[in-house]
């Protein structure tokens, strides 16, 4: 068992489980983005730090279905960060959070060795997306394209450039597909650790296994920071969300479905690179 794993055993309760915590209809959620775990600072600029600080966190609101309504920010400062990047940082996170209607309520600021970035996000959800409703006989499918992330990283330790552009730096949210597609969905999450590894853990909520459609090579299953959604629909539901991804504009892949035989699950590699 890996450490993050058994951290979460040790401490796990009912609302811990899914992307964020579903309490009263209001859903919390909140992920750190540290410096040398998630990212150098040489790699990049101050205003992707703030983007992809803040997408991370969306991301797990767009993955529970939920609508964010505040968020609190607090930052870890390194003893030679300038003042100019604090007041960049700031500005973007403020813009991010006016584009997306999003109120900042408060946070915290601590002195560190590394530039870190936690965001709680606060929100509701009147129909929201859980990991473990899973059905036997579940199809899973994925949105977007995989394996850039991880092929863009391989870059950037080689020291060569990758496009402004990247997942990387601009994780691509999928909420209008999200939003349209739920009342469909048996459970769905974002794919952060990688297509294998978030395959398992959505699998073994609802302690069941995988029967593959379709091959996922290393190279798409092992990249992690995607961002993409993982979704589990029933076979009856199939043709209402493709409909619905193909009005979206939100390309899909179907590759599984869902079995009580048991089976091996994917093989499973930490992703982040401290």
């Amino acid at each position: 068992m890996d450490l993050e794993s058994y951290w979460i055993d040790k401490i796990k309760t009912s609302h811990i489980g899914d992307d964020g915590a579903v309490i009263d209809g209001q859903v919390f959620a909140m992920d750190a983005f540290w410096e040398d775990t998630h990212f150098k600072r040489e790699w990049m600029s101050i205003e992707q730090i703030a983007y992809k600080a803040f997408m991370v966190n969306l991301s797990d609101m767009v993955a529970m279905n939920a609508t964010t309504k505040y968020m609190l920010i607090t930052v870890a400062f390194p003893k030679n960060i300038k003042k100019r990047d604090v007041k960049e940082l700031a500005k973007h996170l403020s813009l991010l959070a006016k584009e997306y209607e999003i109120e900042i309520i408060g946070g915290d600021t601590i002195g560190s060795d590394k530039l870190g970035i936690v965001i709680t996000m606060i929100g509701s959800a009147k129909n929201p997306l859980r990991r473990d409703s899973l059905n036997c006989g579940d199809f899973l499918a994925y949105t977007g394209t995989l394996g850039s992330s991880k092929r863009d990283l391989e870059k950037l330790f080689l020291g060569e450039k990758i496009s402004s552009n990247s997942k990387f730096y601009k994780p691509k949210l999928h909420i209008d597909f999200v939003k349209a597609a739920t009342p469909w969905l048996s459970a769905g999450m974002d794919i952060s650790d990688g297509l294998y590894c978030d395959t398992n853990k959505l699998l073994k909520e609802s302690n069941l296994y995988l029967k593959e459609l379709k091959v996922i090579p290393t190279h798409i299953g092992e990249s992690g920071e995607e961002y993409e959604m993982l979704i589990a629909f029933s076979k009856d539901n199939l043709n209402r969300v493709q409909q619905i991804a193909n009005l979206t504009k939100t390309p899909l892949t179907l590759f599984a479905q869902t079995t009580d035989k048991i089976n091996n699950y994917y093989p499973c590699k930490g992703q982040h690179f401290s």
